[in-house]
Formats: structure tokens, sequence, C-alpha cells
């Protein structure tokens, strides 16, 4: 499950390059254990696959889902009284185990002591991005009221004075917010700790989509099947006492530009100002190893993550969403650009023709729910019209859904309104807008699985190429606007499609750069449409209206998933630092036969 990698390796670009190749391969778990520059080895790929996820919590996974399903059915434990023990264990396991120190104090360090990872050409600096960013409330300290949360650390670059500050981003509808707002309202400066490596129930806790009242700290004791041991300090946050570093300091008043990064959607993150830590200690304990991830166009390592938090949480989904039977965030599409849902329709079962009624009180339930509320395409169905649709077979739930669509009546825009700081298709740093596809009743359409012969494009559109059944991708002109601007091109290919066009055989019609390449995968498909459109921005229709404010159309659906000139540029690896790390998968090689 590990290899040691014996040979020096760069963290400037060369760590990353090479976890990359390995988590592509499906390969172990890496000890890098000459870093070049540095004194401490790192590690990485940890979490690289489900089946690695799943060892490293095996002791502990089955007494959660039994706690997470006492949530929706208490009676659980009536029907399986010998769950109990199990139960029991877990919940004693979610009080942290205070301690007056740790090995985690045991040394100090400076910041350029530290591993400098860079994963990106055009990152800004080194980056920490495995941090698990610790804080708790100014007016009710204690774990209680604590927050644990995975938010990117940038340690070197731009303007942050070199091992005094670090750059801390973190994103909307991120509880450290809370803890911030509440220091700013009583003068005072908010102390954080930034704990990297230890028991890695911290890490799955720091990104666990939990509800208000359950720290991540006890979700993490659980998940470890054992007690988080804690240090109190006088004055502060706990420190986690079993990590392999710390970073102690206070966020400082004023904002420092933070990036560029290149991020989990596929894109790099700009230059934005954020928050900035001033620190005052960096510890860590004896033999420590620096753990990281690399994150990028998924799937990737933190892929793990996710599939973890649905198989521990899917099943509680009915119970703090009624009327929900299931949610998938599309991991292909970056999370948040891309939800499926499958909800109810029961309002009026004696309807001869039903339509969205039930399923648009599930899409606004699953969009004020925290984290989902950054979706911003959410497609949803009725569990009566498929008993056996699986929501994991994206193929599958698009067809379901495109049969039964009706543009006319089933688009639900939500304008200037939030997305996820990540996403760069909006109008702004966590601006945008958001659609509700809501498709119910009969089958309406057969979906072609192939290009028609009498297909007529508009000049300058082309390929012609289909993704899935009933949608094709189509090659259009380069965007060719400023930012934010609208660009004519797709709004003329609506008008210039005639309502009895062949086209309108597809009711979903995306308008890319290369179609080809969009219509290589689903992975690509779900990519490029989902990750490089802004709903109320760039959808169009063939035959479109507006009557009482509702948008709809009576042909094709379009998407212009074009790249536009305010988006953030794909990540692309350095071939030069790909090239120096060729000789570790050798003949002779720590990694030769991976990759």
């Amino acid at each position: 499950m590990l290899v040691r990698v014996s040979e020096g390796i760069d963290a400037d670009l060369e760590a990353a390059e090479v976890h990359r190749r390995v988590y592509a391969a499906g390969g172990p778990a890496l000890l890098f254990e000459n870093v070049r520059n540095c004194r401490f080895p790192m590690a990485s790929n940890l979490f690289g696959t489900m089946e690695r996820t799943r060892f490293i919590f095996r002791d502990a996974l089955a007494g959660v889902q039994t706690l997470i399903r006492l949530k929706k059915d208490p009676t659980e434990l009536l029907r399986h009284p010998l769950r109990a023990p199990s139960v029991l264990r877990t919940l004693l396991s979610m009080r942290p185990a205070k301690r007056s120190t740790g090995p985690v104090l045991a040394h100090e360090a400076s910041l350029d002591q530290l591993p400098l990872l860079k994963s990106w050409p055009r990152d800004g600096g080194a980056f920490i991005t495995l941090p698990e960013v610790y804080t708790e409330h100014p007016e009710r300290p204690g774990y209680m009221n604590s927050n644990l949360g995975m938010y990117r650390v940038q340690l070197s670059g731009n303007e942050y004075a070199p091992n005094r500050q670090v750059g801390l981003h973190y994103q909307i509808h991120r509880s450290i917010g809370l803890h911030h707002a509440a220091a700013i309202a009583k003068g005072e400066a908010l102390r954080v700790n930034i704990f990297v490596g230890g028991p890695p129930s911290m890490s799955v806790a720091a990104v666990m989509p939990l509800p208000e009242g359950i720290p991540e700290v006890a979700f993490a004791g659980a998940l470890s099947r054992r007690a988080i041991r804690m240090i109190r300090q006088a004055g502060g946050p706990m420190i986690c006492a079993e990590a392999d570093f710390c970073i102690t300091g206070t966020i400082a008043p004023d904002e420092l530009p933070e990036g560029p990064f290149g991020d989990h959607l596929g894109y790099y993150s700009l230059t934005h100002d954020f928050p900035v830590l001033n620190v005052d200690r960096v510890y860590h304990r004896k033999d420590a190893i620096w753990p990281f991830t690399v994150v990028g166009r998924p799937p990737q390592e933190d892929t793990s993550f996710g599939e973890l938090i649905h198989e521990l949480t899917g099943p509680a989904i009915p119970a703090v969403l009624p009327g929900v039977h299931a949610v998938h965030a599309v991991d292909q599409s970056g999370v948040h650009p891309l939800l499926l849902a499958i909800g109810n329709e029961r309002y009026v079962p004696y309807a001869k023709e039903r339509e969205p009624q039930e399923l648009l009180t599930n899409a606004n339930a699953i969009l004020g729910q925290g984290q989902l509320s950054l979706a911003k395409y959410l497609l949803i169905t009725a569990h009566q019209d498929n008993p056996e649709l699986d929501i994991n077979d994206i193929a599958a739930f698009f067809c379901h859904l495109l049969e039964r669509v009706d543009w006319t009546r089933d688009l639900h825009f939500q304008t200037r309104t939030t997305i996820d700081t990540l996403d760069y298709s909006g109008t702004g740093l966590n601006e945008g807008s958001k659609l509700v596809i809501a498709a119910v009743g009969r089958v309406r359409r057969e979906l072609p699985t192939d290009v028609p012969t009498d297909l007529w494009l508009p000049d300058g559109f082309s390929n012609p190429k289909v993704c899935l059944p009933g949608v094709v991708a189509i090659t259009a002109p380069a965007w060719s606007t400023g930012p934010h601007k609208i660009d004519p091109a797709a709004g003329t290919f609506s008008e210039q499609v005639l309502a009895d066009s062949a086209v309108n055989r597809f009711p979903l019609v995306v308008l890319t750069d290369e179609s080809e390449f969009c219509a290589q995968s689903l992975s690509n498909f779900l990519w490029v449409t989902f990750t490089r459109s802004n709903p109320a921005a760039d959808i169009y229709g063939v035959d479109s209206f507006t009557e009482q404010k509702h948008w709809g159309c009576r042909g094709s659906l379009i998407i212009d998933a074009r790249l536009k000139a305010h988006m953030a540029p794909a990540l692309e690896a350095d071939a030069e630092v790909s090239k120096r790390v060729d000789r570790l998968f050798a003949r002779g090689g720590s990694l030769h036969g991976i990759g």
C-alpha cells in the first residue's frame, strides 16, 4: 500500500507531478524520503483509492454508519440490539481527550523549513494542501463550538512577510467565517491553529458537511474509534496533540492577495484578497512527516473524500431533507457546478398529466442546505417515475430526465446569487446564477443516438458529436467579447435554428470550443458543460419566450460552454518537469512499473 521514494525530489512541481501520475495509475501511497532543501519527508496519495481509504477507517466505519442511520430511524437499535456496543464505543470516542502536552509540541521550526509544495506552474507560491484549520468561537471557547475546516493555506509568495505571514483562503459558506465575524464584532484578532498530519480522521472531518452542533473534532474521534487528544493552551484554541505539525497565529485586520492556485475544478483560482495569518509558532513532533495532496481536474485524490462522505451520509439524506431520496454532487464536474437529485412527486396523485410541484419544494430544500446551496445546476427527477433509477449512474439519469423534460415549463432560474468561490463562470467572485431543472411524468420523446444526415448548422458552427443520447456537442466560433459581455454567436445560433430543424431532435445542445473533446467521454462532457457556463448568461433556446417572467423554449435547450474571456485558465502540467521525474518510473527507479 506504500512505496518509499528514495531518490531526491523537489517540492517545487516535481512531487506533485509524481503524485498525479501515481494516482492516475491507481497506485500506492508515496513516502518521499529525500526532499531537496528540506529536512522533513513528505507523504501523499494516502487516500488515493477507495479501498485504501476504507482500510484506514476499517475499524470505525460500521459504528459511524450505524450512528448516522439512527438519525434516519431511531428504532434501529431496537431492531438490532447487538449493534449497541459499537454505537456506544463510537459515542464515547466523540469527546476529545484533553491533555496538558503532546508529541506535536516537541520541536519548533520556521516556515521556510517546511516543505514548500508547489503543484502547478502558475501557482502563486507554496501551499499546504491538506491543512486542518482549527478555530473556536470567541464568545464560547471550547471544542463544542469549534470548527475544523480544510481551507487552503499559502506558505510563501505574493506580499506575505517571509517566515511571519501565511495566506488563509476560506470560501463562502464556511463556519470559520462565523468565528471571524464574532472576533471582529468583539474587536479581537481570531486565534487560529493549523494542523498538518496526525490522525487521518481529522483530514476527513475537516471536509465533512456536518450539521450544526456536531463539532468536526468529535466526528474525527468517531471515525478514529478513539478520542482525539487535544491540548488546551491558555488564551487560545486547542491543539491536536498528535498532529505532525501545528502553525499557530492570529488573523490580521488587513487582507492580502492570495493565489493563483490550481484548484479542484480543473482551473486556476486567481489572485484575490483573503485573510492573512500572523504566525506565532511552528511546532512539529519528532520524526514529523508532511502529508500533501494535489488537486486538479477531477478525479483526483479528494474524490475519495467525496465518495466516503456519500457512503456515510447518503442514508441520512431523507431525514435531513424530507421527501428527497438521494443527492449526488457530481465529482467530474467539480462537485458544486452540478447536483443530481431524486425527489418525490405526490402532491396531486390523481392528476392525469403530472407536473413538477413537490419536486420544486424538494429543490428549494436542497438549495437551502449548507454547502449544497452552492450548487449551480440542480437536476431533479421523481422517484415515482422509475423507482429503480440509480443516481450514481449519471448517463442513465440524464436519459431519464431528457426523455421527460418540458423546456417550456421545467426551467427555474435564480439570478444574481451566490456560487462557489472557485467557479469563474459567473459575474464575479462568489457571484453567478443557478438553474433547477425538474422533470416528471411520461416519456415525451425518443432520444437520438446518432447525428441526423439532414442536420443543418448556421455558418461558423460545425462538427456535431453525440455526447449522450439526446445530447449533441457542436463546435462554435471562439468567444470574442470582453469580460461578462454577451457574445452574439450563441444567440445567433438559437435564432437561426428553426423550430422544425433536425437540431431539435436533440433536447440538449452544447456549444463548445472543441466538440470532439466534449463528446470523447462522459467525464469530458460533464467537465466542459458545467464548469464553463453560467445559467443566466449562457443558456439559450430554440423558439424561446418569456411569459410572466418565466423563460422557456419550444425547441432545443442550448448551453454555451465555450471558454470565455473572464474565466480562469485550465491547468496544464510543465512538460520539462514531467521529463525530469521520468527517472523514478524507469527501470531501477523507485516507481518502476507504476504509471
